[in-house]
């Protein structure tokens, strides 16, 4: 039997993902059942458990991927000297990695339609509520998408473009809440372009003291 290389169980694996991701997004954790995930991917069951032992490991797998995805984007950011303005990181990081304004993901799972990144994310909120194991990989991999934004933060105080006298954690805590507020809004409200928040961001920049 010829030997299956590295890339076709890595596209075979990309697919299980993204299927997996569009059934989640467009009907929740608990109305998606594997069957529907063994569908929408059209493979066998065999095939998909040979990657996955079952729904949970398959949403842990995609939080875990999406969260990455953030992380590597702002720590690229961080490597600039100085990072973008908050305005065009934002945006940037909601084009490539979440496939948000029309973009393409730069990073990791593909998200089209209606199977979107914003109703996933909602899913995965609810469900931590419930899920200890999911709770516990959301934690983690918000204190790692919350370090690369510290770096990015701290490279806006380091260039002097950003007041110094402000924790950097506190401000990268509000940037990413700007970000999942948007995202949230996108989900439940309907889709709007990212040119919103970069112009929204722009316009809280732009403030000054009253004289």
């Amino acid at each position: 039997m010829a030997r299956v290389s590295q890339a076709h169980l890595d596209a075979r694996r990309r697919q299980i993902l993204d299927g997996a991701a569009r059934c989640f997004a467009l009907n929740g954790f608990h109305a998606t059942s594997m069957q529907d995930v063994l569908k929408e991917v059209d493979l066998s069951a065999g095939a998909v458990y040979r990657y996955f032992s079952g729904k949970d490991e398959l949403i842990a797998a995609i939080v875990t991927e999406v969260l990455g995805g953030i992380r590597e984007a702002f720590e690229e950011a961080a490597r600039q000297t100085p990072p973008p303005p908050p305005d065009v990181l934002v945006g940037q990081v909601m084009t490539q990695v979440l496939g948000l304004g029309g973009g393409e993901a730069k990073h990791g799972l593909a998200w089209d339609g209606e199977a979107s990144f914003p109703r996933l994310m909602i899913q995965v909120w609810t469900e931590t509520l419930r899920d200890g194991e999911l709770s516990q990989v959301l934690r983690t991999g918000f204190v790692t998408v919350r370090e690369a934004w510290v770096k990015v933060v701290e490279g806006y105080q380091e260039a002097g473009v950003m007041r110094a006298d402000i924790p950097a954690d506190h401000v990268a805590r509000t940037m990413i809440a700007t970000a999942q507020g948007f995202a949230a809004q996108q989900a439940l409200f309907g889709s709007a372009p990212v040119e919103v928040i970069q112009d929204g961001l722009r316009g809280l920049m732009s403030m000054e003291s009253p004289r």
